[in-house]
């Protein structure tokens, strides 16, 4: 049995429709991230799985048991789940020992597992030698290890986190969404994580729900969703990536000046016959630059000229088009391959790397 089901969860305000017939399940101690742009229904999502909001129409069930549904809504506290918000929402008046004890002491535990299971946890998030300081003197990093404390020290049945990491900076971001894995491969919590940093997502994540106007548009484990995604969005949303319109036809799919063999592509080209139009989405990895005509072990090979080139420090952002072509193709390589703007190149393609997009 699932521990976490969306049926059909849809929530309007009025005449707009945010969250639209969302079906989801997440299984015991499963980690799964709802990631997409602002305004997708991600956070409206997550308040009703929290029971702040009631859905319009739909279920939510945990563990077998509606515990939400139109007219019916089990109140927040007593779904037997703690919720991290993006301001972290500790209390500036308690000390940091005092912060994750508070809901421990609202469950009237006695005195002595209290303190246990504080200091059992404060070791964990490594703030024990900061258990008697005020929020006011901690870092953001700091304050998001006391919100995570106290979130995990109650033992919840399901962990839900609504971008807990916007606030901090770029390097703190990185730190806290490993320190965010590490404790959940401790306990095992079941989680659902509200980002729109699709670097945080599939850091953290066994399994990512691509959110779009409302809708899921893919379900997947992150390595999947980079290398397959299904639709037009989820590839350009996960990562950055060449989205080329071709036409599949006699066995080959053809380009603005250029072809590719259909058999190179395996089983990602669609079986039907006839002329029909086909997406795919080329990551900027999956091409390779040479000065001189590779043996490419029947890999596409493609006469090209480098067009605009940007130094990233660990590589090379170039855009190359292929000749006789009006296509722009943006290529990823190591930092020392440096390449002219204007220069002559021959462009390798990976087709084990090209995915097919409906």
């Amino acid at each position: 049995m699932s521990r976490l089901v969306l049926r059909g969860l849809t929530k309007a305000f009025g005449k707009l429709t945010v969250v639209d017939s969302v079906d989801l399940a997440l299984e015991e101690g499963e980690f799964v991230s709802l990631l997409g742009p602002s305004g997708c229904g991600k956070t409206t999502t997550l308040r009703m799985i929290a029971g702040f909001l009631e859905p319009t129409s739909g279920t939510i069930e945990m563990d077998g048991k509606v515990i939400s549904s139109p007219g019916s809504v089990m109140p927040p506290e007593r779904r037997q789940m703690s919720m991290i918000f993006q301001s972290y929402a500790i209390w500036p008046n308690m000390t940091v020992e005092e912060n994750v004890s508070f809901g421990l002491k609202l469950r009237k535990l006695p005195s002595e597992e209290v303190r246990r299971r504080t200091a059992e946890i404060l070791e964990i998030v490594q703030m024990s030698h900061l258990a008697g300081r005020y929020p006011a003197e901690l870092s953001g990093g700091q304050q998001q290890r006391v919100a995570l404390a106290r979130a995990i020290v109650v033992k919840p049945s399901v962990l839900l986190l609504d971008e807990p990491l916007s606030n901090l900076d770029a390097n703190l971001r990185e730190e806290m969404r490993f320190e965010i894995r590490r404790l959940h491969d401790e306990f095992r919590i079941t989680t659902v994580y509200v980002t729109h940093d699709q670097a945080e997502a599939m850091a953290t994540s066994d399994r990512i729900a691509v959110m779009n106007a409302g809708r899921i548009e893919q379900v997947d484990v992150p390595h999947l969703l980079y290398t397959r995604p299904r639709t037009r969005f989820v590839a350009g949303f996960i990562g950055r990536t060449n989205l080329v319109e071709g036409r599949l036809a006699a066995g080959e799919i053809a380009f603005d000046g250029f072809a590719l063999k259909a058999a190179q592509l395996a089983d990602r080209v669609p079986v039907e016959a006839g002329n029909r139009p086909i997406l795919l989405s080329i990551r900027p990895q999956s091409m390779m630059l040479h000065r001189t005509p590779p043996d490419a072990n029947g890999r596409p090979v493609l006469p090209a000229m480098v067009a605009e080139r940007v130094y990233l420090g660990e590589s090379w952002d170039y855009v190359v088009r292929p000749r006789d072509s009006g296509l722009r193709l943006r290529v990823a390589a190591p930092p020392l391959q440096v390449h002219e703007v204007g220069e002559s190149v021959w462009l390798e393609m990976d087709p084990h790397q090209i995915a097919v997009v409906d």
